[in-house]
């Protein structure tokens, strides 16, 4: 039990360590650059192919959403035919 408790240790410990040590580069100024950049394009989409995708998922399922509440509205709103 003493043996495994100590290996945890062990790994916790090299994990914290080695993590702390790890710089990652500052790229801030290179987004800042990217969205301010006068092109046209809206800043909702300066993000690349994956912003795009996003973005028509979201009108997509808006829109398919919207459909479906008129939809359902509609069928609400008639009379039940009474047998």
């Amino acid at each position: 039990v003493y043996l495994l408790f100590q290996s945890l240790r062990q790994i916790s410990q090299r994990t914290i360590s080695t993590a702390s040590r790890r710089q990652f580069e500052n790229r801030v100024h290179e987004k800042q650059k990217l969205f301010q950049e006068d092109n046209g394009i809206p800043v909702h989409l300066k993000g690349g192919v994956m912003d795009a995708l996003l973005y028509r998922v979201t009108m997509g399922l808006a829109v398919f959403g919207t459909a479906y509440v008129v939809y359902e509205l509609l069928v609400a709103s008639m009379p039940k035919k009474q047998k």
